[in-house]
């Protein structure tokens, strides 16, 4: 069925419960996992000077929430036997960087959770799950 899953968090706990499904999943089929944190880039290049103490703090902030995230989710793929791997991507643009991910590891599936918004509060905010069904060219499986 499946042989490599995608796995994206973001640290929340919505992104930790579908892990934890997504681990189920793994474990059912066979598969391995690969968990993914998408690091946003540095957010105030190009503006006037750059200030590399900023950028640097900025940048191991993110590596460090990314980590911990990922590290989570990983004793939960331990705990079952899942073998299981990790990535931590930068991209201004969340669901790019985990179907660029999803291409890199080689993934079959990318599961992953959503809020479940709809309305005005899904034009406002977006939804990087819908973003990530529409480009991605693998299947995307949604835990709510």
């Amino acid at each position: 069925m499946f042989k490599k899953i995608l796995v994206p968090t973001d640290g929340s706990d919505l992104a930790t419960g579908a892990a934890e499904r997504a681990v189920s999943l793994a474990k059912l089929t066979g598969a391995s996992l690969t968990i993914v944190f998408v690091h946003d880039v540095y957010p105030y290049s190009g503006i006037g000077q750059t200030n590399t103490a900023n950028l640097q703090a900025y940048m191991a902030a993110g590596q460090a929430e990314g980590l911990r995230a990922v590290d989570r989710i990983g004793d939960l793929a331990k705990a079952q036997g899942v073998a299981m791997s990790t990535l931590v991507v930068e991209s201004d643009q969340v669901a790019s960087g985990i179907v660029e991910a999803a291409q890199t590891a080689g993934a079959d599936l990318i599961a992953m959770g959503s809020h479940g918004r709809s309305g005005l509060a899904k034009l406002m905010l977006g939804s990087v799950a819908a973003k990530v069904l529409v480009e991605s060219q693998v299947p995307v499986l949604i835990f709510k």
